[in-house]
């Protein structure tokens, strides 16, 4: 069964490649990874060629039901919300994935 890819993972694994420390390998993910996020909080779109888009997407407000108190509706309000579409590359490589030790 595999594992969850972590940040620290991450680090270790560049740093293993690369003749910088894990202190300038940590800072040099966590400022891309902050990035990311500002680039996405600001509405827009983050494309990384090969990888895939990161892209924000507006769920309108709908009607929804609490399960616990099934006779009152409640109001589930717009939202902002990121999807993500991997790249033709990621694609091919998912089509080579070990399907048997995935949770359903």
């Amino acid at each position: 069964m595999s594992t969850n890819l972590t940040k620290r993972d991450i680090v270790l694994n560049i740093y293993d490649k690369t003749g910088y420390s894990q202190k300038e390998v940590r800072e040099i993910v966590q400022l891309t990874l902050d990035t990311i996020a500002d680039s996405l909080a600001k509405g827009n779109n983050v494309e990384l060629r090969n990888f895939g888009v990161f892209e924000v997407q507006v769920r309108k407000s709908r009607i929804g039901r609490n399960p616990n108190k099934p006779e009152k509706d409640v109001i589930i309000p717009t939202r902002a919300v990121i999807k993500f579409k991997s790249g033709k590359e990621l694609k091919a490589d998912l089509k080579n994935i070990n399907l048997d030790g995935i949770k359903q």
